[in-house]
């Protein structure tokens, strides 16, 4: 199942390539996001990221929503770098 978190965008950028780039909160976790797929995303938009891509922007009270079922669920580890983390347990 492919799984697409919700973020906050916190800044813009282009890299040295020309692509579109952000850094994305969950949360309070920060990422490198690319923004080349969601053009129309400006700082403070939320947007749905999957695989460091975000893909959609999303209603902001949908993305909190989703980011507490997803916390509830222990299915943030991998943002948080809790590589040893079982799936679908937080680390402790």
């Amino acid at each position: 199942m492919c799984l697409g978190v919700p973020g906050r965008i916190e800044s813009a950028t282009e890299d040295s390539l020309g692509m579109r780039m952000g850094r994305v909160s969950f949360g309070g976790i920060v990422k490198e996001v690319c923004l080349a797929y969601v053009p129309e995303a400006k700082v403070g938009d939320h947007v749905l990221v999957h695989v460091g891509f975000a893909l959609s922007v999303v209603d902001e009270a949908e993305a909190r929503r989703t980011l507490e079922t997803l916390a509830t669920m222990g299915e943030l580890s991998e943002l948080r770098g809790d590589a040893d983390a079982p799936p679908g347990r937080p680390a402790p």
